[in-house]
């Protein structure tokens, strides 16, 4: 089997694999969702091959992807990976992408998204769109704690 190589992400000494998999076609904007069994057996295989670092979303279905990747999770795979998900993005109106990160809105899709993936902690939590109405200091100071 090749061994999947390790890369430092960014200065808070987050390492992921080099190879992500991003899952949002699992269930989300490329024809129908797939088969969620089927999709869980991809996402495990993808973790035994050495691929931890997986990318998800809150508006990927919206929450059904979230709640796919949790599900995967199961048993011992949710310490094998590093998980990352997004928020802002909350839904399309009339054909438009509506964007929110204001500080309340994204606390509550922080939470939520904690429940849809069945988990305590968020590896990589970020913002999917740019809200220009939000700027972005007032976004990077949301207080979780």
């Amino acid at each position: 089997m090749v061994k999947v190589k390790k890369v430092k992400l960014g200065s808070q000494g987050l390492v992921v694999s080099k190879q992500g998999l991003g899952c949002m076609g699992m269930s989300a904007f490329f024809g129908q969702p797939k088969p969620e069994d089927k999709m869980i057996a991809l996402i495990r295989h993808a973790i035994d091959s050495g691929v931890t670092f997986l990318d998800t979303s809150d508006f990927y279905g919206p929450h059904i992807n979230e709640i796919l990747v949790g599900k995967a999770f199961k048993g011992e795979y949710r310490e094998k990976v590093q998980l990352a998900t997004k928020f802002g993005v909350v839904l399309y109106i009339d054909g438009k992408m509506n964007v929110c990160c204001e500080p309340a809105y994204v606390r509550e899709s922080c939470e939520a998204s904690l429940k849809w993936l069945e988990v305590d902690c968020i590896d990589l939590y970020f913002q999917h769109r740019i809200d220009a109405s939000v700027p972005i200091e007032v976004i990077h100071d949301c207080s979780f704690g």
